[in-house]
């Protein structure tokens, strides 16, 4: 029978990422909350949580986390759960969801506007490159994603939301220096490419699929989708930009598209546990009447 109490404690000092957030977050002492994950450490025979700057769950901890997360959100069906009903509801319900850069700065919280407020749930946001956000939910890590990954994920479901469209672009000036000769293989080997970090293989599928090649010699790494379009319009590079954050800047001729083949689409997916849970039923429903309807996913557009 696993003790909850316990395991809200170890799950405080993972979230906080320390026992002093963990004691902050609880109203204890930072050498109570110490005492309470080691002894029930030692009841289980096994370590929960690597100590260390931040403090991480071993592979058992983080299990144990992912099931206190679910023990929250299928109490949060339950109307009027007072704290006397058992430890866990006397804390915020708190999502984790991995989601992609672009889809933060585009589309997702428009989309959570309205539902946090009518649901009460709070929302702990990993941000991760759209390939790579399921492997968090395969970890235990969160329990949702925003993902491009289609593969089926054991335990859970997938609803594809739509796509996000993305324009290949650069500025003017720097089209003039590195493709007045045309948009080829050797001028685009030459040309610098911004990238928003090492997982980032946008531009290098989009060249392929264009150009036949997938390598670019020249990168700068930017892990600000804000910083990653500055960079761009300050003629550093070039790269794809989702097309709602590009829109203005195309039409006041700050950015040119690079040839005539310069879209590309994302597909996204949602991926959620498949719990009984209200809540979580009534978050895919809206996600995918939402995305059913903004022009930020170009299904239907």
């Amino acid at each position: 029978m696993l003790d909850y109490a316990a395991l809200a404690v170890v799950s405080a000092v993972v979230s906080e990422g320390s026992f002093e957030g963990a004691a902050r977050l609880m109203g204890l002492t930072p050498s109570a909350v110490s005492q309470r994950v080691r002894s029930y450490e030692e009841r289980l025979g096994s370590l929960l949580i690597i100590r260390g700057s931040p403090c991480m769950p071993t592979d058992l901890g983080r299990s144990l986390c992912a099931h206190v997360d679910r023990v929250r959100l299928l109490e949060a069906d339950i109307p009027h759960l007072s704290e006397e009903a058992g430890a866990e509801s006397a804390y915020p319900v708190s999502l984790k969801i991995a989601v992609n850069a672009d889809s933060l700065a585009t589309w997702f919280p428009g989309a959570m506007a309205s539902f946090t407020k009518q649901s009460g749930i709070f929302l702990e946001l990993y941000a991760e490159d759209e390939s790579h956000t399921v492997e968090h939910v395969r970890s235990g890590a969160v329990m949702a994603a925003i993902t491009a990954d289609a593969e089926p994920v054991t335990g859970s479901k997938i609803v594809r939301l739509g796509h996000l469209q993305y324009i290949a672009c650069a500025s003017p000036g720097f089209i003039k220096q590195f493709f007045a000769n045309g948009f080829t293989p050797h001028s685009f080997q030459a040309a610098p490419c911004i990238c928003f970090d090492k997982k980032d293989s946008l531009q290098s599928r989009w060249l392929q699929a264009t150009q036949g090649v997938s390598v670019y010699q020249q990168v700068h790494y930017v892990p600000s989708t804000q910083g990653f379009l500055d960079f761009i319009l300050a003629g550093l590079g070039w790269g794809l930009q989702p097309l709602s954050l590009a829109r203005d800047y195309l039409k006041q001729g700050l950015l040119l598209p690079l040839g005539s083949d310069h879209f590309m689409d994302v597909d996204l997916y949602w991926v959620c546990p498949r719990l009984k849970s209200k809540v979580m039923e009534d978050l895919t429903r809206h996600l995918m009447q939402y995305c059913a309807a903004t022009t930020n996913l170009a299904d239907n557009k």
